[in-house]
């Protein structure tokens, strides 16, 4: 999802039918982002475990988007590892 309005409810519903967690990843505060709209909208209509990636409730930093990426867990690899561990839960 590139917006959180409009909400593609039609593909996070027929997501959440199809899977046992969904996972969201944001280069974006967990806090008011796409993923805590998922959440909500999930909660409502289809409830399934929803794990999000993303900037926990902290400070900036500076860094370089690599640095900064690995730093807040938004890598691919951490993004990877935490949907495959979430799969096995």
């Amino acid at each position: 999802m590139s917006t959180i309005k409009p909400l593609d409810e039609e593909v996070l519903l027929m997501a959440a039918k199809s899977s046992k967690v969904l996972v969201t990843a944001e280069e974006h505060s967990v806090i008011g982002g796409p993923g805590g709209a998922v959440c909500e909208y999930i909660s409502e209509h289809y409830p399934v475990p929803v794990k999000r990636i993303g900037i926990q409730d902290m400070f900036g930093c500076s860094g370089s988007s690599n640095e900064l990426l690995k730093l807040h867990g938004i890598s691919a690899e951490n993004i990877i590892d935490t949907t495959k561990s979430s799969l096995n839960k």
